[in-house]
Formats: structure tokens, C-alpha cells, sequence
């Protein structure tokens, strides 16, 4: 099947930006989006405990990076994303929320020019599973790995699969119930079908096999239910 190209998901997230601008609920079709925004910040703040600079890649209107000024105020923050309303949105949301620098980059994060080992947290709410084939995860996990600091931590929250066909199967059709729940048969289609036209989710243990490949010392599991997790690596 034919996948969304960069400029059509731009599109359709300029056209999005109010349903990622709830710090309360985060993403509603985001299972346990709130644990995840928790249990994310709060590690990276206890893994750095004196960051200077985040990154926050695909961050939308912001919701990551607020939370974690509320836990580590006042860090100089680069906030990258395809949509440039929603990094406008993310920018005004931001800065009310820290005295230092916020600079804004709209490009995909495979393709823009960041100075290496710059960063001391690079956060990555619900942007990775874009990605496509194998290698277009291996060299954008290198280049993650390059832009932080030594010490530094990427914390990932996403949508993953599994790794045996039968528990993909039960996963999705786990989500699609949730789905259904919140508005319907209507809105479980409307959500898988932009999944399979948009997302090439990969596994939690492939990400973190990955992330060791590339040369992180450590992996952490934070949170998982069904297709959704929260993960990271420290440099």
C-alpha cells in the first residue's frame, strides 16, 4: 500500500493543531497519553537532573516540552515539527513556560541541521513511527544518538506493534476497540485507516535493540499498554 508522503502529513497536521494543544488529556486516541507525558519528563529529569538544552522532535503544540518545564523550568528549548502551525501554536505555548531561548525549526527531523552532542534531552512524543523502512530508522536513531550530550537521554512515547503476527492481530484489535469506545465505528475506521496510510510503527524491542545498536549504554521500558509505549536510551 501507497504511504502518505512528508508534505501530505504536513497537510494534515497544519490543519490539526487544537486536538494537540490539551496538556490534560494529551492525545485522546493515545492510549494512557497522560501516564506516558509523566512517567517520560519525570525520567529524563531524574536521568538528567541539571539539563541546559531539550530537543523536542515532532513536537506538536508543545505538550512535552511544557511538561517538562513544569518538572526542569527554564531550559533553553529547539522545537522541531513538519507543521509550521503547529509549531507557531507550540512556541506561543512554550514560551510562557520558560525565560530562556525557544527556537523553532520546521523541517523533518531526518533532514535538519542540528549541532551534535548539543542537547542533554531530546524528547520524541508520537513522531517516529513516520519512519519508514529499516535503514530510515537506523540513521535517524544515529543521528538522535549524535545530537546528545554524553550522559544525555532520548525518551520516546509512541505507537508500536508487536513482534508474532497472532499479537499484532489481538493488539489492533485491542486499539480498535478502544477506538469505538470513545466515538464509535465511524471513528475506529477513521483512526486505522490514517495509521495505515500514514505509520510504519515498529516494535518496542526493535526500537531498543536499535537504540543499543547505534551506541546508547542503557535502555529503559517506562510504560506499555497494548500498542503504546514509553521508552528511552541514555548516551
Amino acid at each position: 500500500m501507497r504511504k502518505s508522503t512528508v508534505k501530505e502529513i504536513q497537510i494534515r497536521f497544519d490543519n490539526d493543531v487544537e486536538r494537540f494543544s490539551n496538556l490534560d488529556t494529551g492525545q485522546v486516541t493515545t492510549i494512557d497519553a497522560t501516564i506516558s507525558l509523566e512517567v517520560l519528563t519525570e525520567a529524563a529529569k531524574r536521568i538528567v537532573p541539571n539539563p541546559q538544552r531539550l530537543l523536542d522532535i515532532g513536537c506538536g503544540a508543545g505538550n512535552y516540552t511544557i511538561k517538562m518545564l513544569s518538572k526542569t523550568p527554564n531550559l533553553n528549548c529547539t522545537l522541531v515539527d513538519l507543521s509550521q502551525p503547529m509549531l507557531d501554536k507550540a512556541f506561543e505555548r512554550v514560551s510562557l513556560s520558560t525565560t530562556k531561548k525557544v527556537e523553532t525549526i520546521q523541517g523533518d527531523i531526518r533532514e535538519v541541521d542540528l549541532e551534535e552532542e548539543s542537547y542533554d534531552i531530546i524528547l520524541a512524543g508520537a513522531v517516529l513511527h513516520h519512519l519508514r523502512d529499516d535503514k530510515d530508522w537506523e540513521t535517524t536513531f544515529e543521528k538522535l544518538f549524535n545530537l546528545l550530550k554524553p550522559g544525555g537521554c532520548l525518551m520516546i512515547s509512541d505507537l508500536i506493534t508487536q513482534e508474532t503476527a497472532p499479537l499484532i492481530e489481538y493488539t489492533w484489535d485491542r486499539y480498535g476497540e478502544y477506538l469505538e469506545g470513545i466515538n464509535g465505528e465511524k471513528y475506529r475506521k477513521q483512526v486505522m485507516d490514517y495509521i495505515q496510510l500514514e505509520d510504519s510503527p515498529r516494535s518496542m524491542t526493535y526500537q531498543l535493540d536499535l537504540m543499543k545498536k547505534v551506541g546508547f549504554r542503557v535502555t529503559e521500558i517506562l510504560h506499555k499498554n497494548m500498542c503504546f509505549g514509553a521508552f528511552g536510551g541514555i548516551k
